[in-house]
């Protein structure tokens, strides 16, 4: 049980810069959702364990170097294009109380249940909207839960890692040396006139309606598996030896299980889908701390009966020509593309999924656990939710000394096969 004991809002600290932001194609890409995450902390015996009063203070004065954040999603009233309007508004922060304890947080497995119950709901991602929320929720045994839930528009793992960070040294009262985010996102904008060089179908509305998709995958549970630093290594010499990194490794190993898990027919293609990001692919770069979304889908395609039949080096090589294959001229004819596209179909339509496809997202390179405001790292971070059947999401756990964190979604009638399957993959790898 969770009960919500208040609500109020926490603008900047200071006054802050009114104006507005364009949003290039590439984060106007995505599905229109919100990304819920939790931060769990266990309580110490410090007097007084993550005050309100404090966080607050910390929320604060982050709004002032990450001010975008305290505005609006709102649309050009021209040419009717969403753009985030820095208002200076503030962001909702919530407080809960409730009767779990950090036990039910050692085996997380992200639900609409726990979503509901951790991370704040806001009412419409359509604008006009909120950008941010956040809710701390006090748990029986004493520890604290932070949920977030940041509009997929605006921020991007590695630009949520940036801002998670800061705030976490703003409220310990480690001002330091702050980097300036970078928010100028017209660098992104599309060529004139557009110059389409690259086959990008697959961001194309049609595409989804012609295979029946809908608006959303399809309901599917979750599973955290754990895989220790023992069992990587033994996926990577498999995979093509320790140059191998561990995404291509593990990567290859669930997208090989879920296929056979889903019972798929080996002359049926299969869908690798991977979010890669552009900020060092383009030339010249991005700013290191452009703060935004400035990512895309590559899609790696094979046969079921070839990705089953190979060893995983065979999906693991597959996956780095995907990625290899990204360049800043691939970057490029996408956002002219998407120029040419109707965005609004197109992400009414991207979070659909078929049962042929597998998403496959990282935060393997990003400080998740770099977010202390005084009391220690987290214990758990977290997605409190997937967006369905066929996602994958894999991260790093602090306390398994380089084991990861594996959290699969699946449908129903394929996550026991697929459990089967994965285990004795790992058994034989070990023997």
């Amino acid at each position: 049980m969770v009960g919500k004991t208040q609500s109020t809002i926490v603008t900047p600290l200071d006054e802050t810069p009114k104006h507005k932001i364009y949003l290039s194609n590439l984060e106007l890409a995505p599905s229109r959702k919100y990304t819920p995450t939790i931060y769990v902390y266990p309580s110490t015996s410090i007097p007084d364990f993550f005050p309100i009063k404090a966080f607050k203070a910390g929320l604060a004065k982050a709004l002032v170097v990450f001010y975008p954040l305290a505005g609006r999603l709102s649309r050009n009233p021209e040419t009717g294009r969403i753009e985030i309007d820095c208002t200076g508004q503030g962001v909702n922060f919530m407080t809960a109380d409730s009767d779990a304890t950090l036990d039910d947080f050692k085996d997380f497995t992200p639900s609409t249940e726990m979503r509901k119950k951790l991370v704040p709901v806001i009412d419409s991602a359509e604008p006009p909207c909120a950008i941010m929320a956040v809710q701390m929720t006090r748990l029986r045994c004493g520890g604290i839960v932070l949920g977030f839930a940041i509009h997929h528009y605006a921020i991007d793992g590695r630009s949520a890692s940036l801002f998670i960070k800061t705030l976490s040294s703003l409220t310990r009262g480690d001002s330091g040396t702050i980097p300036a985010p970078f928010f100028d996102h017209t660098i992104l904008r599309a060529r004139s006139p557009p110059s389409v060089s690259f086959d990008h179908s697959d961001y194309s509305p049609n595409v989804y309606q012609s295979k029946g998709l809908s608006n959303a995958s399809s309901q599917g549970i979750c599973s955290n598996f754990k895989l220790t630093k023992d069992q990587i290594h033994s996926l990577k010499i498999v995979a093509g030896g320790e140059r191998v990194s561990t995404f291509r490794a593990v990567v290859s190993l669930l997208w090989k299980c879920t296929c056979i898990a889903r019972g798929l027919a080996s002359d049926v293609e299969t869908q690798l889908i991977l979010p890669v990001d552009l900020r060092d692919r383009f030339k010249p770069p991005l700013p290191a701390n452009y703060f935004g979304n400035p990512t895309l889908r590559a899609v790696a395609v094979t046969k079921v009966g070839d990705l089953v039949s190979n060893t995983l080096e065979f999906g693991a090589n597959l996956i780095q020509k995907t990625v290899d294959s990204i360049t800043d001229d691939f970057g490029r004819s996408l956002i002219d593309h998407l120029e040419l596209t109707d965005l609004e179909a197109l992400c009414k339509m991207r979070g659909a999924m078929s049962n042929t496809s597998l998403m496959a997202i990282s935060w393997l390179s990003f400080p998740v656990y770099d977010a202390d405001f005084g009391w220690g790292q987290p214990m758990v971070m977290a997605r409190a939710e997937l967006y369905g059947s066929g996602y994958v999401y894999l991260s790093r756990v602090p306390a398994m000394d380089g084991g990861i964190s594996v959290v699969v979604g699946l449908e129903p009638d394929s996550m026991q096969c697929f459990k089967k399957i994965l285990y004795e993959e790992i058994e034989a790898l070990e023997a």
